[in-house]
């Protein structure tokens, strides 16, 4: 892979928007979506022989330098393995682009597959590239108007959108009268996929979808050809996007012009409906394990239990302590106050969308080792951690934190997994660092300031299917067939729980901050300090 590069003021201002973004200061979107006036925008314009139209196609992307929504917008050209003039074609464009006075906005870079490997390769290719705060497709041919971009960008700004497809079918643009047939198989294929995503799409199969950068360079597209756009849609359906359509206009071509899908690429269409609608990968592998984690999201009827128990324990006033991506917090929820948090930044987002209904939750960064992460000037008399205290190494210390999150008199409710000799396949790709006795979650909890107020024993029927995927088979992950099977059998689960002579596969400690004995954590050695032992 070969790349060339044209660049412009856009690379400067682009990279400080990556800078900012890597420093984990977050917003609330909708604020901050109200308050933007203009943007930056990535285009990836996959290029396979199109010798004769491809300068035409980019040339016409440069009315976007004309609009003042877009403060920068960089094109990454990626030549998919071309074998006519395509290439010659390019190197013309790249240097006319040198030879006239560069519109500061633009950056432009040119890359080549030395072999043809299909769009959705491309496209991978091209977003590896881009550093702008939107991204969009927009294929070398002269089907698509480059103008409809700029009325895609204005709802990025008005709106708390993830993604933006500008859809053919919809009134309000124009188009060529052309190809009947094709058109039924476009509006079945869509049926499929709005199907499939509990969506109302009215063109699933358009190229132009604009998507935030950071989203979609977290989503792990698979495709090589043009089956790449209904997993994008799945994708970023199953990801809880905010997704918007607006007409756009749409000059097709015939095949006598060049036009290159076809009925294969139709059963293909058809064929990636059913494959992504069955996927769990719509995060990219982690070390907080995210993809294991996504795929027990598919037994919502077992979230809903372990939720059932501990609803009443909570107070209303809660802090979430790694809440992923909200599924037991919607079960908690409505509260007086709600406070969902977790490091991942991609959970994060999600949760910001679920707060569109709820104007009790708040969504913020939090971090079970740093303290000073946790929101202040709140106070809470429930803590919710689950499944968090085994995946860090000073348990001890996570602890502590949560105790000076509490007021005094607080629950802190934590959630961990039962059973040394359970440890297996399963923990170390979740990033576990230990299991725990009912004695040993006892002595850390003590040690870390908090009264033992009760000790549940959750989940004795998992204890069989955890051993044997994470010790018999070595698995290091759920099969989908095990999840559905365990959504579907919960509610005998639940009834069985308290009778079957198993050792439960969590315990969950619903943990007392004294108000009258001790008003400090202990110190480093598990002892209170003397000296902060007074009554308060």
């Amino acid at each position: 892979m070969r790349t060339t590069s044209t660049m412009g003021a856009a690379e400067s201002m682009s990279a400080s928007v990556s800078k900012a973004a890597g420093q984990g200061q977050r917003v609330d979107r909708q604020s901050a979506s109200n308050r933007r006036t203009s943007t930056t925008l990535g285009v990836i314009v996959p290029v396979y022989n199109e010798q004769y139209l491809v300068e035409t196609s980019l040339d016409r992307l440069k009315v976007l330098g004309e609009s003042p929504l877009l403060d920068a917008v960089q094109v990454v050209v990626v030549d998919d393995g071309s074998s006519d003039g395509t290439a010659q074609a390019l190197e013309s464009f790249r240097k006319s682009l040198e030879s006239e006075k560069a519109d500061a906005k633009f950056s432009w870079r040119f890359v080549r597959h030395e072999k043809n490997s299909g769009k959705g390769a491309a496209i991978r290719t091209g977003l590896a590239q881009i550093e702008t705060q939107l991204v969009v497709i927009h294929d070398a041919d002269l089907e698509y108007h480059p103008s409809d971009l700029l009325q895609m960008v204005q709802v990025f700004l008005f709106e708390d959108a993830d993604a933006v497809f500008g859809s053919r079918f919809m009134s309000g643009g124009y188009k060529r009268a052309l190809f009947f047939r094709h058109a039924l198989g476009n509006k079945l294929l869509t049926f499929l996929c709005d199907l499939v995503c509990d969506l109302n799409l009215t063109d699933m199969e358009t190229c132009y979808k604009m998507v935030r950068t950071e989203l979609l360079k977290s989503i792990p597209l698979e495709s090589a050809t043009f089956d790449v756009e209904p997993e994008l849609a799945i994708k970023l359906a199953k990801r809880g996007s905010r997704i918007f359509e607006v007409p756009i206009s749409y000059s097709g071509r015939t095949y006598l012009e060049g036009k290159k899908i076809n009925w294969k690429d139709g059963l293909r269409a058809f064929w990636a409906i059913a494959h992504y609608a069955m996927s769990d990968r719509i995060y990219k592998v982690d070390e907080s394990g995210g993809e294991i984690l996504e795929r027990l999201n598919r037994a919502p009827r077992f979230t809903g239990w372990m939720a059932d128990v501990i609803r009443p324990y909570l107070g209303n006033r809660v802090l979430e302590v790694g809440a992923g991506r909200g599924n037991m917090s919607v079960h908690l929820m409505p509260r007086t106050e709600y406070w969902a948090t977790d490091v991942n930044p991609h959970y994060l987002e999600y949760l910001e969308t679920l707060r569109v209904t709820r104007p009790y939750m708040h969504v913020a960064y939090s971090n079970a080792m740093e303290g000073g992460s946790f929101p202040t000037g709140q106070a809470f008399d429930t803590v919710v951690c689950l499944n968090v205290v085994e995946h860090v190494e000073d348990d001890i210390g996570a602890l502590r934190n949560i105790w000076s999150a509490l007021e005094y008199g607080g629950r802190a409710i934590i959630l961990v997994p039962q059973g040394p000799s359970l440890y297996g396949t399963l923990d170390e790709v979740l990033g576990h660092f230990r299991r725990y006795t009912e004695a040993q979650l006892t002595q850390v909890a003590e040690q870390a300031g908090f009264q033992v107020e009760e000790m549940l024993k959750f989940n004795r029927t998992g204890v069989v299917a955890w051993w044997l995927n994470g010790h018999m088979l070595r698995r290091r992950t759920f099969a989908l067939g095990q999840i559905k099977m365990l959504n579907v059998l919960t509610p005998l689960f639940r009834r069985l729980d308290g009778v079957l002579p198993l050792p439960p596969l969590s315990l969950i400690a619903i943990l007392r901050k004294n108000s009258a004995e001790v008003l400090s954590p202990p110190n480093s050695a598990g002892k209170p300090n003397s000296a902060l032992n007074a009554k308060p």
